[in-house]
């Protein structure tokens, strides 16, 4: 796993360990993660990262947020529950020094607290069939989590569910992963 572009361009993230596999992480692949960026960043979506506040949920390893820095994103919030996962965040942003442009936060996501800066991009990756994305999307709307306008990045195995909260922009099927490229609507 390795940062795709940007300021870090080639730098090895931390792997996900062998004896992991009771942590349930699934990190995106390198190729469908340079796929998303260049959706995000140029095609339909057309997001400007630089400046911009990231919140990366189920964040696993940290690479989608990362990967954001580098592109020139201005601050990652990265939120799991899992201790293995916060572990190997916390490892990325030491690995990468990117310690004043990152927030860790432990929560469940069907719980979270309020982001203390509202999100410009969400990378939402639940483990896939469990309906916890939806949750956790619908609780960062009512936490005003995200502002007016933000791109949610939603992976799972079956395309996001129709919230009126949000707008679809497009939608790409990878193998078992359905990645959809939301954005909220004013309010």
């Amino acid at each position: 796993m390795r940062i795709i572009a940007g300021t870090h361009r080639g730098r090895a993230l931390t792997p996900v360990g062998q004896g992991d596999a009771n942590a349930h992480l699934r990190p995106t692949t390198d190729r469908i993660r340079e796929t998303i960026f260049n959706i995000l960043i140029g095609g339909r979506v057309g997001v400007d990262l630089q400046d911009a506040v990231i919140a990366d949920v189920f964040c696993g390893t940290g690479a989608m947020g990362l990967e954001a820095l580098s592109r020139g994103a201005s601050l990652a919030q990265f939120v799991d529950n899992g201790r293995v996962a916060l572990g190997l965040v916390q490892q990325n942003i030491t690995l990468l020094k990117e310690g004043d442009r990152s927030a860790v936060i432990k929560a469940d996501a069907r719980q979270m607290p309020p982001l203390k800066t509202p999100a410009d991009v969400v990378f939402l990756d639940p483990p896939y069939g469990t309906g916890l994305g939806e949750v956790a999307l619908e609780r960062m709307i009512t936490t005003q989590s995200l502002r007016d306008g933000a791109v949610i990045v939603f992976e799972d195995n079956a395309p996001a569910p129709a919230l009126p909260s949000v707008q679809i922009l497009d939608q790409r099927s990878y193998g078992g992963t359905v990645v959809s490229f939301l954005q909220k609507r004013p309010h």
